[in-house]
């Protein structure tokens, strides 16, 4: 039963990342390694989000028929401790499973669509962690799997501005340095525009400047 607060993203026990490829082969990958499994003629047709939501979809699905399955189970177990005798062969049980409602499903998959490709593993075994450790009711299988999405729709929110502050420091600090080395360059030589050289005289058509080299003094010793 769910009577207490889940354990955060941070504390899962695994920081496994499944990246599926975009092209058929990648996409075969990610169905192959889950207990359920469809023709590779169909998911080769879908793109990487329409198969994340499928994926987490049909997971739920088969979630909650465990968990069917494992309720029916409980009730004839308590009724056979009950009563001391089994009547599981005599209870007949309805043929149509329960599921959820419409608008819950679509609100589900819309939440899917903002998981990344490389966290449907992630989230399928979180998502089964909870199951096994909780042992929830039908009823509650769909909350423990929203909780899931929520937390991971949060993590890659943080991850991406992260990534964007990221992109805007190395952006201002390849400004910065481009000021330091400009403003280097004038301290070095600051009036380098007023030297003349032999080239800009020649360009001119003007003599270039000789220079005059002074002579030391030379004396006799009878000077002194």
């Amino acid at each position: 039963m769910l009577g207490q607060d889940f354990p955060s993203f941070e504390d899962w026990p695994f920081q496994l990342q499944f990246v599926p490829s975009e092209d058929t082969q990648g996409a075969m990958s990610l169905a192959s390694w889950f207990r359920w499994n469809e023709p590779p003629s169909r998911i080769s047709q879908r793109n990487p989000t329409e198969m994340v939501v499928e994926t987490l979809m049909m997971e739920l699905s088969w979630q909650m028929k465990q968990a069917e399955k494992q309720q029916r189970e409980r009730e004839n177990e308590y009724r056979k401790i009950k009563t001391g005798v089994d009547y599981g062969w005599l209870v007949s049980y309805p043929k149509q499973s329960y599921d959820i409602s419409p608008g819950e499903r679509l609100q589900l998959e819309d939440m899917c669509t903002k998981i990344h490709p490389s966290y449907c593993g992630p989230v399928i075994l979180r998502f089964r962690q909870l199951i096994a450790e909780y042992e929830p009711e039908v009823q509650e299988v769909s909350r423990l799997f929203r909780s899931v999405l929520q937390e991971v729709a949060e993590k890659i929110k943080e991850e991406e501005e992260a990534k964007k502050l990221a992109r805007q420091w190395n952006t201002k600090n390849k400004t910065s340095l481009s000021l330091t080395t400009f403003k280097s360059r004038s301290r070095i030589s600051p009036f380098i525009s007023d030297i003349k050289t032999i080239s800009e005289d020649v360009e001119r058509g003007t003599q270039p400047t000789r220079r005059v080299w002074s002579m030391p003094e030379f004396r006799n010793a009878k000077d002194y």
